[in-house]
Parts: structure tokens; C-alpha cells; sequence
């Protein structure tokens, strides 16, 4: 995880700002590639890489340091926009045969990280509350998404409904661990999403877009608020709906291409899919493992 930079320190060498840049596009692209793989959340994978804390007092206070800031950012958004659009042409080519195999890469990029995770948590104390607080937001998500979802209906795509689907998009950012693919899933818009956004279909970018950043600002304030007045407990509740969320994924997209009508259809054995799964599992912790190692080393500079 990123550590701001303390006056003083000379033990850890900054990062080169082009390396710096890359990395934060990278960061960008796996987060817009959370926003639409169905199971994950792209605030989850902003926690995991370090960005969400920064993003959201940024945007509570957007005043602040806005040029400073934006320049800060712009690699991760264009980054996420990168990671949106590619994968939506995957999601139209090869997500329906290996769903099972693309969530158990980003399961591993959760597994790779949860340690840091719980020791940032806990970085101010952790009391018998905070334990409470992440069972409860873990069930919580776990049985949302697993039974709650499942008495969505099919809605017919109109401007007013993919403004809704930015604002689940955004609630995505601001609430780690709520999906928006699965719900979009659940109201049958999912696929139509990732063509209209593959074709460039303005009619359905621009709604998502402005429900998106609407709801971003709108609920940003609230969370830097949450931060800064209840940090243990919102970060124990943040990292309980990472672990259900990520649970949820298993019943939800791992197990049903288990079927032998989904293997047909990848053209894989049984060993054959789990073994997938494995090793893009073992990447994905590997890489969020690298990630955490060089953010150690090349800690970023505190601007915020």
C-alpha cells in the first residue's frame, strides 16, 4: 500500500515520475476493469492499490490543490477509461465462456493484498467494535449479493435507466465491495452496457457517465467525513465488504461455469477450468504482491 513520504526520510528512494506515471496507469486500468467484471467492485481494487483514500478527500474537497491533484489523477482516469473499454470488447468476445477464469485472477489481486489491508485497518487500534463492524458488513454484502440479487427483474434500457447504472457505477467507487456489473446483471443490462460502450454508443456513455460522477460527488463528502471521525471502524466495515464481495463471487460466477453446459461451451475439461482458475488465482496474488512491494519501496509523495 502507499505510505505518504515524511520530511526526513532518506532510507526510501522516490520513484522516477514517468514510473510513477505508468504505475498509476496501471493501478487506473484494473480499476475500470473492476467497475464491469461482474463480482468485483472498483472501489475495492482503488483500496487494494492505495487510491481510494486520496480520491475521496480529493473530491470532498475539490477546491484544494485542484491542479496538484488532477495532475495526480489523470493517469488513473485515463487508465480506467483504458481498462473499460478493452475489457468491454473482451466481455463481448470471451467473458461468457471464462467468467470463472477472469474473477479468480482479480480474487487473487484481493488475497495478495488482504493482509496489508488489515493492517492499514488497524493502523490506529483495533477494539472488539471494529471485529463486529467486519462480520457485519461481511454478511452483509456476502447475502446481498447472493440472495438479494437474485429478485432483480430484466428492465428495458432507456437514458433515465442507464443514469441509474452510473449512479450504481458510483456507488461502486464510493462503497467498496458493492458490484454494479452484478446488479446491471441481474436487471439484463450488463451485456448491452459493454456494447454500447465497445461501439462508442454515445446514448448510452453519457448517461452513465454524468449518473457516474454525480453520484461520486454527491456521496463523497460523506465518506471523507466517515474517514476522518470513525477511521477504525469505517475501515474494518470497508474491508468486511471487500471479504464478502469477494466470497459472493464464488456462488455467483465461479461455481455456475462449473456446469458442464458452461465447459462445453469454453470447450474445457473440468480439471482443465479449475486449473485456469488456479493459476490465474496465483497471478493475481503475485502481481498485487509486486505492487505492494514497489509502493514499499517508492512510496509516493503526500500532496493531499
Amino acid at each position: 500500500m502507499s505510505t505518504p513520504v515524511n520530511e526526513g526520510t532518506t532510507d526510501k528512494r522516490a520513484i522516477s515520475p514517468v514510473a510513477d506515471w505508468f504505475v498509476r496507469l496501471v493501478k487506473g486500468m484494473l480499476v475500470g476493469i473492476g467497475f464491469i467484471l461482474p463480482g468485483l467492485s472498483g472501489g475495492v481494487l482503488a483500496v487494494i492499490f492505495g487510491i481510494y483514500d486520496p480520491l475521496i478527500r480529493f473530491l470532498a474537497n475539490i477546491r484544494h490543490k485542484f491542479m496538484k491533484n488532477i495532475f495526480y489523477f489523470l493517469p488513473v482516469a485515463i487508465g480506467a477509461g483504458i481498462g473499460i473499454v478493452l475489457f468491454a470488447v473482451v466481455v463481448e468476445k470471451a467473458f461468457g465462456k471464462y467468467a470463472a477464469q477472469f474473477v479468480c485472477l482479480f480474487i487473487g489481486f484481493v488475497a495478495g493484498t488482504f493482509p496489508s489491508l488489515y493492517k492499514t485497518a488497524g493502523k490506529n487500534g483495533r477494539k472488539a467494535t471494529d471485529i463486529w463492524i467486519l462480520v457485519a458488513s461481511t454478511l452483509a454484502i456476502f447475502l446481498l449479493m447472493v440472495i438479494g440479487g437474485q429478485q432483480l427483474t430484466e428492465v428495458t434500457p432507456n437514458i433515465l435507466v442507464w443514469l441509474g447504472s452510473g449512479l450504481l457505477m458510483g456507488l461502486g467507487l464510493i462503497v467498496p465491495g458493492m458490484s454494479p456489473s452484478n446488479f446491471l446483471i441481474y436487471f439484463g443490462l450488463y451485456d448491452k452496457m459493454a456494447i454500447g460502450i465497445k461501439d462508442f454508443d454515445f446514448a448510452v456513455i453519457i448517461p452513465l457517465i454524468i449518473g457516474f460522477i454525480l453520484c461520486v460527488l454527491l456521496f463523497a463528502k460523506v465518506a471523507a467525513y466517515l474517514f476522518k471521525q470513525y477511521y477504525s471502524g469505517m475501515y474494518h466495515f470497508i474491508l468486511g465488504m471487500v471479504i464478502g464481495s469477494s466470497l459472493a463471487i464464488f456462488p455467483t460466477v465461479v461455481f455456475p461455469s462449473f456446469t458442464g453446459e458452461q465447459l462445453a461451451m469454453a470447450g474445457l475439461s473440468f480439471g482443465g477450468a479449475l486449473l485456469f482458475c488456479v493459476v490465474l488465482f496465483i497471478a493475481g496474488t503475485f502481481a498485487s504482491y509486486l505492487f505492494s512491494k514497489v509502493e514499499e519501496k517508492y512510496p509516493r509523495e503526500e500532496i493531499f
